[in-house]
């Protein structure tokens, strides 16, 4: 028996269909790709969002400083515009929410309470007849308050 040849057009449409195939293998190949990419992109987007839900549930390192300063009626008088109030707060870092802070308002246009708290430096830190002004650290605050850090 003999192998019989295939035709002319035989032969082309075997070479289109060879073409076509390799064009759909390469698209295979790049949707596999970005499927990949998405995925890994997906899944480091929850990781992050994961990562910040847990560390926002986290309890601050010195919530029960700041809250102790509050029950002794320590108040932490400051204004949003400035860098020694900001310098402050930080030290705090997430514990900052505890500590009863009273803002003054824009510098030059003090409102009426830091008003009549006589506030005329920040920060001032203030216990009951006790005035304390400039970032203090947290042994100048504890010796203020009796809190313990």
């Amino acid at each position: 028996m003999e192998d019989k040849q295939p035709t002319k057009e035989e032969r082309e449409r075997l070479h289109e269909q060879q073409i076509q195939e390799k064009i759909n293998l390469d698209k295979r190949k790049k949707l596999t790709k970005k499927i990949i990419v998405y995925s890994i992109l997906i899944i480091i987007i929850f990781g992050v969002t994961y990562m910040a839900i847990v560390n926002a549930k986290k309890p601050g390192k010195y919530d029960n400083f700041a809250k102790c300063l509050t029950e002794k009626g320590v108040k932490f008088y400051g204004s949003f515009q400035c860098p020694a109030c900001a310098q402050q707060k930080q030290k705090f870092g997430k514990s900052m929410k505890y500590v009863d802070y009273i803002e003054c308002g824009p510098l030059g246009q003090q409102t009426k309470i830091c008003n009549d708290a006589n506030i005329d430096a920040y920060p001032t830190w203030i216990r009951d007849t006790d005035v304390k002004k400039g970032v203090l650290s947290f042994e100048e605050l504890s010796q203020l308050s009796g809190c313990n850090l």
